[in-house]
């Protein structure tokens, strides 16, 4: 998903990276694993081979052993070559505990050897960044597994017919004064806004609180949730509706039919109604569904019609 306000994205999982193109994948500065399972974990080679030799940093977060399993994954390679490498590419890694966040740090130069570890309590809250907060939950899926809530402390909206009544173009400096709204600068600060127009480059410096009241609306940030990999037990259930409430959009698994409820439980999946039951009680806005069973395949307008059916319940 990626920041509206900032040339930044953030991922859930580690799937398949292979659709995504490079310049995609190169403003990730946040992954979110809920679990190490092949098809949530399996992209990591692909993020790493694409991060190579480029100045950057990812953090990582992911359930009890994470450490372990991303460290085995970087001592599979041979990095005799990497200390030459004019950029560094580092690696910030937590391992979510019940109660404790453990933080290891992994550089390129270093062939990713451990260092620098760090302890702190987890009180439910992953990340507090002066944007967002991301929460996480641990489910049972036979093993821990993560859900997360994402919020934005703020979402502004650029009014463009405002900015052309102006004649101020659109452009780069939008970022700046997102940053410096959202950290409450005040209205007399001068903003500088630059640009090529048609007789060469161009500027002009625009009071902050003018930009602020007449061409940004602010409004409440977006809540977003993720949940996969989880039977639908009364703890688990608590847990959904608790990280998912109130979201403005809610991605959660639907890997089952109804009929195969057997099955669900057996391997630790929700069923399309149990997903769509467990949004409706958390007052989830939009449910995106994902991460259905192999066998539905070229069925999936089942698995959507009685997870909305379930979902939309009580508003009929």
């Amino acid at each position: 998903m990626d920041f509206n306000y900032r040339n930044e994205a953030f991922l859930f999982d580690l799937g398949d990276l292979r659709p995504l193109p490079p310049r995609k994948l190169l403003k990730i500065g946040h992954i979110f694993v809920s679990h190490t399972h092949m098809d949530h974990f399996i992209g990591f080679d692909h993020l790493l081979r694409v991060s190579l030799g480029r100045d950057r940093r990812i953090r990582l977060f992911g359930p009890p052993a994470f450490l372990a399993n991303v460290e085995d994954k970087l001592n599979a390679y041979t990095w005799n070559l990497v200390a030459n490498y004019t950029n560094d590419f580092e690696l910030l890694v937590t391992e979510v505990r019940p109660g404790e966040l453990v933080t290891r740090r992994y550089r390129c130069r270093d062939a990713f050897r451990p260092s620098g570890e760090e302890r702190r309590t987890f009180d439910g809250t992953l990340v507090a960044g002066e944007f967002f907060t991301v929460r996480a939950a641990f489910l049972d899926h036979g093993t821990p597994c993560l859900a997360f809530r994402f919020e934005e402390k703020t979402r502004l909206n650029i009014k463009k017919n405002v900015l052309r009544e102006m004649g101020l173009p659109t452009g780069a400096w939008l970022q700046e004064l997102k940053e410096r709204i959202i950290r409450g600068a005040p209205d007399e600060e001068p903003l500088r806004v630059r640009w090529r127009g048609a007789a060469g480059p161009e500027e002009r410096t625009v009071a902050l609180g003018l930009l602020r009241e007449q061409a940004v609306k602010v409004t409440p940030g977006q809540v977003v949730a993720y949940v996969t990999d989880a039977a639908a037990g009364a703890e688990n259930s608590r847990r959904i509706v608790e990280i998912a409430r109130g979201a403005e959009l809610l991605f959660i698994e639907a890997t089952f039919l109804g009929a195969d409820a057997e099955t669900a439980r057996r391997k630790h999946h929700l069923t399309a109604g149990q997903a769509g039951t467990l949004a409706r009680q958390a007052g989830a806005k939009r449910i995106v569904l994902f991460h259905f069973s192999p066998k539905y395949t070229g069925a999936a307008g089942l698995i959507v019609g009685e997870a909305m059916e379930a979902f939309q319940a009580e508003s009929r």
